[in-house]
């Protein structure tokens, strides 16, 4: 299966969120998946892509030319897609994978997870986006979902959305389900 993964490529994050980068990393490779990401260096980006490609996954990334002139190109990738830009980029991934999983991240996983729901919404695509909520990282997330429900901005049934898990072995079960 084709992977997708938006995460932080933040280094000052704490530890036990890099270590979650390593264990799905590893499972990728371990399971035959390839992983498609942003092609950059850094934090959760590259302990998911170091230990994937450490454990025999097939390794894609995807990068604009401003990533690669602040020089934050991966030298990992067993195929390297340069875009245009950071939308660009976003379209590629989302239309080349078979689900889509979000691990703790900032404003750009923030950004590249709304602009996969909202694709899917309109049905530009179907592939299923995890969220890992580990430790309750997006719990507010979870909270505004609720509210903007609740103030009947998001339908009270969805027919697509974001899937919320709290542990990477729950997120495992469904990626190997999803196949």
């Amino acid at each position: 299966m084709r992977i997708a993964v938006y995460c932080s490529a933040k280094d000052a994050i704490p530890e036990e969120y890099l270590q979650l980068g390593d264990a799905l990393g590893a499972w990728l490779g371990e399971n035959g998946h390839t992983l498609l990401y942003g092609g950059a260096t850094g934090g959760l980006m590259s302990r998911v892509s170091d230990a994937a490609k450490a454990n025999g996954a097939t390794v894609v990334g995807v990068i604009p030319p401003r990533i690669i002139a602040a020089g934050r190109l991966a030298n990992n990738c067993d195929y390297l897609i340069q875009v245009a830009n950071m939308a660009e980029r976003k379209q590629i991934i989302r239309s080349n994978v078979d689900a889509i999983v979000c691990l703790p991240g900032s404003y750009g996983t923030l950004d590249e997870m709304m602009d996969a729901t909202s694709s899917g919404i309109v049905g530009e695509q179907h592939k299923p986006i995890y969220v890992l909520n580990y430790k309750g990282f997006y719990e507010p997330l979870k909270a505004q979902i609720e509210h903007m429900r609740a103030l009947h901005f998001i339908p009270e049934q969805e027919a697509y959305k974001p899937l919320f898990v709290d542990s990477l072995d729950e997120l495992y079960e469904k990626l190997t389900n999803n196949k």
